[in-house]
């Protein structure tokens, strides 16, 4: 059964700093490209960090210089840093995984952890 737990979520103040961790299971976890998506009320889903199997990363402008994605293969496990916090980075945050073969995708989700930016 695949799994991707997510934890580390919470309230914290402006300029602060909180880590997100996504736990993987029932997959192959060194052979798929892990990303945040982050979700606000009334507003779609969007991306926020992937790193790929090969350790390529890339950011959404709105998050380069203050966010920073890592894994760590052994543990299947996937880490989002997150600081100096601003109230627009308010919202679900959701764990992804993704690999393609050349005939199937696979795309698995977490449930989401709730991060809430405001004093």
């Amino acid at each position: 059964q695949v799994q991707l737990v997510e934890s580390g979520g919470g309230l914290v103040q402006p300029g602060g700093s909180l880590r997100l961790s996504c736990a993987a299971s029932g997959f192959t976890f060194r052979s798929y490209a892990m990303s945040w998506y982050r979700q606000a009320p009334g507003k779609e889903r969007e991306l926020v960090a992937t790193i790929t199997s090969a350790a390529s990363i890339n950011y959404a402008d709105s998050v380069k210089g203050r966010f920073t994605i890592s894994r760590d293969n052994a543990r299947n496990t996937v880490y989002l840093q997150m600081d100096s916090l601003k109230p627009e980075d308010t919202a679900v945050y959701y764990c992804n995984a993704f690999f393609r073969t050349s005939f199937r995708e696979y795309n698995y989700w977490g449930q989401g952890t709730q991060v809430t930016v405001s004093s």
